[in-house]
């Protein structure tokens, strides 16, 4: 796969970054960079190789998964505009 001119002024566009015309040659040559290395990943053979987390083995620290108010209601409640009993207080939006 190669990127031309028009594809990368497309995904720079699409990406909303402005990139003058006399870029685009090298936007394009710098996408087809990063492409022909992808396809260089893709030649690697990964048959039997388990997915890592990290490049040494560990395992993720878990912790049980219990429902909690936070008991920190006073902390949030202070950057409210308008709080009232114990709860956020917005205006009205359906009649």
């Amino acid at each position: 796969m190669s990127i031309d001119e028009s594809t990368a002024a497309r995904v720079a566009k699409l990406a909303r970054i402005r990139v003058e015309e006399d870029a685009l040659p090298a936007l394009a040559a710098e996408f087809n960079t990063i492409l022909g290395f992808i396809e260089q990943l893709n030649e690697v053979d990964v048959e039997g190789v388990e997915p890592m987390t990290s490049v040494t083995p560990m395992r993720l620290k878990r912790r049980r998964d219990e429902v909690t108010d936070g008991n920190q209601q006073d902390k949030v409640l202070a950057n409210a505009p308008d709080a009232r009993e114990g709860f956020f207080a917005v205006p009205k939006v359906v009649e």
